[in-house]
């Protein structure tokens, strides 16, 4: 997909609503569990009632990698029922040295056809740029994250050089800058956690253009509001994804009305954000 073609999916829609389809066979209702296909027919379901209120379905691969054979064919599943227009992300948190991130890349990108991945930069440039390769396709990298760990790495200050005046900066905002030098805001996204919303502002300096995948809001506290505020750019530039909010919104056989019903909720608060943003 290119980034034309997401930006208009928002404006259509008047949503940048991401649904993470963190799909737990322990959490699905009770009445689908025995179903032989229990983690597709689920997140059909979802599909079907959330479509049209949002852009974007982000699988988190570790769920379905935990159930072996049966669990990839769910993914397989699920990515090939998504309709072509929604963006479609692998959180699969890949990252390793080239020629293994080159089959990272055509696991997902070519058999399982994802728009895009998440990708660890820890390694450099090489364990990146074999995602980066793939044309309409996207890199999307972590960022600033939204978990209690964060602190320990990512928001390290780094020391000044001696004789410099540059205030001191976080290792994320060198990672982010060093990064997008490697791609363009036509391939790559950062991971910014909905939790550190007031850090928004100081990412927007190094990368006004990019768009921002933010996981946090919902479940994990995140606010909506903040992350629209500091994090919104001309083309919005953003994709909220909302995970166990939605998909685990009712336990029971209305599941999937439930689930429309938290979606709808979040599209007509960003439809108020993007009139705003003019």
């Amino acid at each position: 997909m290119t980034r034309l073609q997401l930006i208009q999916q928002i404006q259509q829609k008047k949503s940048y609503l991401c649904v993470g389809l963190d799909t737990d066979l322990s959490k699905i209702p009770k009445h689908l569990q025995s179903h032989p296909d229990a983690i597709f027919e689920f997140n059909k379901q979802i599909i079907d009632a959330t479509q049209d209120l949002c852009v974007s379905y982000k699988i988190n691969t570790a769920f379905y990698e935990a159930m072996g054979l049966k669990g990839w064919e769910a993914m397989q599943q699920t990515v090939d029922y998504i309709p072509s227009e929604q963006f479609t992300i692998a959180d699969a948190k890949r990252g390793d040295i080239g020629n293994t991130s080159t089959q990272y890349a055509r696991a997902f990108f070519e058999a399982l056809h994802f728009d895009a991945i998440t990708v660890a930069p820890y390694m450099g440039e090489d364990s990146v740029r074999p995602f980066l390769e793939y044309e309409n396709k996207w890199t999307i990298v972590l960022g600033l994250t939204s978990n209690k760990g964060s602190d320990d790495f990512q928001q390290l200050l780094l020391s000044t050089p001696a004789g410099q005046q540059d205030k001191p900066v976080h290792l994320y905002q060198r990672v982010i800058e060093k990064i997008s030098g490697w791609g363009n805001p036509g391939n790559l996204m950062f991971v910014t956690g909905a939790t550190k919303a007031i850090d928004f502002e100081d990412i927007r300096k190094i990368i006004p253009d990019h768009f921002l995948l933010v996981p946090g809001v919902g479940a994990q506290g995140g606010s909506l509001q903040d992350v629209s505020k500091y994090g919104m750019n001309k083309d919005c530039g953003l994709l909220v994804n909302a995970s166990r909010a939605i998909i685990y919104a009712s336990g029971n056989e209305d599941f999937a009305a439930q689930a429309r019903l938290v979606a709808q909720q979040y599209q007509q608060e960003m439809s108020e954000y993007l009139m705003n943003n003019g």
